[in-house]
């Protein structure tokens, strides 16, 4: 029996996400890869449930671009793909779609990645994302692959280390995050989910160099941090 996909939209594409089928997307079917540890699923994680939750009913998103995808896609980048991240339903990756990369979005919550899914078809880029259902500690990128990576408010040093193999030569890293600082005024943020000081510039190997690194403009003293990092690129005879 053909695949096919409930009526009523969000319904339907969660149900098909949750039991390992392709995600329906305004009613029709798009193409979400999935990726899970060996000794665990996704099913019961936590940070599925958390995120599943908060872009459910009722949440509506902006498909802004993140400032950090604008500024890191202004950069003069080699051709490749992007990958997006903890991508939520990201107006980061349909900026990029936008200008013509593919785009590896990457996320735990199949419901952010079913709303992003739904936005590229409405304005024609579905083509152009690949839709990734995964906890980030298992996801394994081709190193060298991307033109940009990019994450915009997630932070784990092991990620971080394999986001920056995926960099490809002369290609650019972005990642902005919360500092110990914002632990101030939110004591229950894990230590653990925090930039130390001159984090994560000083994480860097030596073959990346730092664009940038700035507290964010407009967040409360210190308590976000964005990084822009350039690969060193090919050398030319």
């Amino acid at each position: 029996m053909p695949l096919s996909c409930q009526d009523g939209g969000r319904a339907g594409w969660h149900h098909a996400i949750a039991r390992g089928t392709p995600v329906c997307v305004a009613g029709k079917l798009a193409s979400l890869r999935r990726v899970t540890e060996p000794e665990s699923d996704l099913a019961g994680h936590p940070d599925r449930l958390r995120w599943n939750e908060r872009y459910g009913a009722g949440f509506t998103p902006s498909f802004t671009p993140h400032p950090l995808a604008v500024a890191a896609l202004a950069l003069d980048l080699p051709a490749g793909p992007v990958a997006d991240l903890a991508s939520g339903p990201s107006g980061s990756a349909l900026l990029a779609a936008a200008q013509g990369r593919p785009v590896t979005a990457v996320d735990v919550s199949e419901v952010a990645l079913g709303l992003l899914g739904q936005e590229a078809r409405r304005r024609g880029l579905d083509h152009l994302i690949t839709l990734v259902h995964a906890d980030l500690g298992a996801w394994r990128p081709e190193p060298g692959r991307y033109a940009l990576v990019l994450a915009t408010g997630f932070w784990d040093p092991g990620v971080f280390a394999v986001a920056v193999r995926a960099v490809a030569p002369g290609g650019v890293l972005g990642w902005e995050a919360f500092t110990m600082a914002a632990r101030q005024a939110r004591p229950g943020l894990p230590a653990e989910w925090c930039l130390g000081p001159g984090e994560p510039a000083t994480l860097l190997p030596g073959h990346m160099s730092v664009v940038s690194q700035e507290d964010v403009p407009g967040a409360p003293r210190g308590t976000r941090r964005r990084l822009l990092a350039r690969r060193a690129g090919p050398e030319v005879p």
